[in-house]
């Protein structure tokens, strides 16, 4: 199964970044949500910090790019994700750029619409 870590994960489910965790947990994926506050989607505990997460297929991103700086070595050298999703105002050209020269896919996608249209 391939296992989706959600960077920017949130207790607020007016928050796409919760919907996202949610969905994916209705749909059986395995999904790693990481956040800054305690709490729970659906279920499954928010991590904190940088958790040492195996085998990662995708990072979906729903933090905004300067947010995301803290992260690069994490992503891109701990997570070894083989896809990186940039959803909608977390677009970052350097991460991106990073991401690729690593072997990364790269998507400027929205991962909600993904799930909803069975294309994630």
């Amino acid at each position: 199964m391939k296992k989706t870590v959600v960077l920017g994960a949130t207790t607020n489910p007016v928050r796409a970044a919760y919907a996202a965790v949610e969905r994916m947990a209705r749909q059986n994926l395995e999904v790693v949500p990481i956040g800054v506050r305690k709490g729970k989607i659906a279920g499954i505990i928010i991590q904190h910090d940088q958790p040492d997460i195996e085998n990662v297929h995708t990072v979906t991103l729903y933090l905004n790019p300067q947010r995301q700086e803290q992260y690069y070595t994490y992503i891109l050298e701990q997570l070894q994700p083989q896809r990186l999703i940039f959803n909608p105002g977390t677009e970052n050209p350097e991460l991106a750029q990073l991401a690729r020269k690593r072997g990364i896919e790269v998507e400027m996608a929205c991962t909600l619409v993904m799930l909803s249209m069975g294309s994630y």
